[in-house]
């Protein structure tokens, strides 16, 4: 079996770890193992004090390999911060994203990498043979694709209608500043990186995470060529909501949502990624048992649907959202 995931950072993390302990647990020795491959989303990347960072692959890498720093959910354990301390001193650098020593090394190895010819894909396949995933990382593109926001009013230094990183909004302004719109800069000359189309297309299954559906999920389906491969692949496509009961499961998704008019709902949701029969890209989606009132609306859109507890609170309770998954892939 071939699964893929569309991951952002610690929700696609998390629930791919589940995915893996429960294909873990099916397994016979007899059969060929599952091939997993995560898509990550790589809009959040960014330059800082000359360095590549890569918040969502290194989450998605870190989480899978066991060098997570589980209480955040991103970054390493065990971290300090003395370099970004000496940083500071010479007036350099962001006291709003502040680097980990270890994590410095993730992001040295990977600019040094991509400066002396190799592309995000080859830089994450090197990472990647430290940590070991029981999973391919594939960037959703080995071209830059920033996600900007469009700022509404003026605040601090910037001016209304400016763009600003993503992650500046995000992490220095806690999605408070308002904004009219998100942007993919550098999306015009982007196109999925090598494997991702064809592991989509190759699939028996492919899943759209608890992620953001925004700017994680909704940046990736941007990259010319991948919603269209969602479309037409034989695979089946299931989705997990991130809303449950109304509130994202994490961070600030129904402050995005709003930005682009859509509730913040399960329902909602589903219905914004759309019914494949329909020209959208779900044939199936799984929201909270606290949602369950919304299965009758999805199914009559073409999205077939059911209803679980959705709380990631550990890997066991993951990976039984990701039984639950398997078996709407499966049809059942």
């Amino acid at each position: 079996m071939k699964i893929v995931v569309l991951a952002g950072g610690v929700g696609g993390a998390r629930f791919t770890r589940g995915l893996l302990h429960e294909l873990e647990r099916r397994a016979v020795p007899t059969d060929a193992p599952t091939e997993v491959t995560v898509v990550v989303n790589t809009g959040d990347d960014m330059w800082l004090d000359g360095l590549r960072i890569c918040p969502d692959l290194d989450t998605v890498m870190y989480t899978l390999g066991g060098g997570i720093n589980e209480e955040q959910g991103w970054g390493r354990p065990d971290e300090t911060r003395r370099a970004a301390a000496e940083i500071s001193a010479y007036g350099r650098g962001w006291s709003w994203f502040t680097l980990g020593d270890l994590d410095l090394a993730t992001h040295i190895v990977r600019t040094d990498l991509l400066r002396t010819g190799s592309t995000l894909s080859e830089a994450t396949a090197f990472l990647c043979r430290r940590w070991q995933p029981a999973a391919r990382i594939l960037p959703m593109s080995d071209q830059p694709v920033e996600t900007h926001v469009r700022l509404a009013a003026d605040v601090d230094e910037h001016r209304a209608g400016d763009l600003l990183h993503f992650e500046e909004w995000w992490v220095r302004y806690r999605a408070q500043a308002e904004v009219t719109e998100f942007i993919q800069v550098g999306l015009d000359q982007a196109e999925a990186a090598p494997g991702v189309l064809e592991a989509i297309l190759d699939a028996d299954l492919v899943i759209l995470p608890p992620s953001n559906p925004v700017v994680s999920v909704g940046t990736i389906l941007a990259v010319p060529g991948i919603a269209d491969a969602l479309r037409t692949t034989s695979a089946a496509v299931v989705g997990v909501s991130p809303i449950v009961g109304g509130s994202a499961v994490r961070g600030m998704a129904d402050t995005c949502l709003s930005v682009i008019g859509v509730e913040t709902s399960a329902a909602a949701v589903g219905l914004h990624y759309g019914a494949r029969n329909a020209g959208g890209l779900l044939d199936a989606w799984l929201v909270d048992e606290t949602d369950a009132a919304a299965l009758p609306a999805l199914l009559a859109a073409g999205i077939r649907s059911a209803a679980v507890p959705l709380w990631m609170r550990d890997v066991a309770s993951t990976a039984a959202i990701a039984a639950a998954v398997l078996a709407l892939g499966a049809g059942s």
